[in-house]
C-alpha cells in the first residue's frame, strides 16, 4: 500500500454501490452504540457517496449534522491512519471516542488503539489533515 501522503482523503465506500461504510447507519452507532444496517428507502447522499439509515428519523438527523455523524477519516482505519497508511475500516468494529466514530480493519488494530488513545488520535488526525482532498473524474477533467 501506498504511503498516506501519497493517497487521497475520500469516504470508504462499496465499489459496486457507491455506498459509504457498507450501508450501516452512522447515526445508530450513536444512538444504539451498534452497527445496524441501513436500508436504500432511507438513503441520503452526502460526500460524494450514498448513505444508508435504518430509520427516516437517523437520516433526518444525519442531515442536520453530517461530519458530526460520518465516521472519522472517511470510514478508514484509524489505526492505520496513525500508523500512516489508508486501509478500509470495517464498520462493524467500532468505537466512539471523544463524540465521534471511529472504525478500525481489525479487533486488533482497536485494542492497539486502545492501548494508547490520545497519541494515536492524534497522529491519525495530523496524517489525515496532510492527505489530499479526494477528486472525482469530473473535477480532473477540468
Amino acid at each position: 500500500m501506498a504511503p498516506a501522503h501519497a493517497q487521497q482523503k475520500g469516504y470508504v465506500t462499496n465499489v459496486l454501490t457507491g455506498v459509504a461504510i457498507s450501508g450501516y447507519d452512522p447515526v445508530a452507532y450513536f444512538t444504539e452504540d451498534a452497527a445496524i444496517a441501513g436500508t436504500p428507502l432511507y438513503e441520503y447522499e452526502w460526500g460524494g457517496a450514498a448513505w444508508y439509515f435504518s430509520s427516516a428519523a437517523n437520516r433526518d438527523v444525519f442531515i442536520a449534522a453530517p461530519e458530526v455523524y460520518a465516521p472519522m477519516f472517511g470510514g478508514h482505519c484509524t489505526t492505520s491512519m496513525a500508523r500512516g497508511f489508508l486501509s478500509d475500516g470495517n464498520p462493524q468494529i467500532f468505537r466512539i471516542v471523544a463524540d465521534r466514530l471511529l472504525l478500525f480493519h481489525s479487533v486488533g488494530n482497536r485494542e492497539a488503539f486502545d492501548m494508547s488513545r490520545a497519541p494515536q488520535l492524534a497522529t491519525a488526525i495530523d496524517n489525515w489533515d496532510a492527505l489530499p482532498r479526494f477528486q472525482s473524474q469530473a473535477n480532473l477533467a477540468h
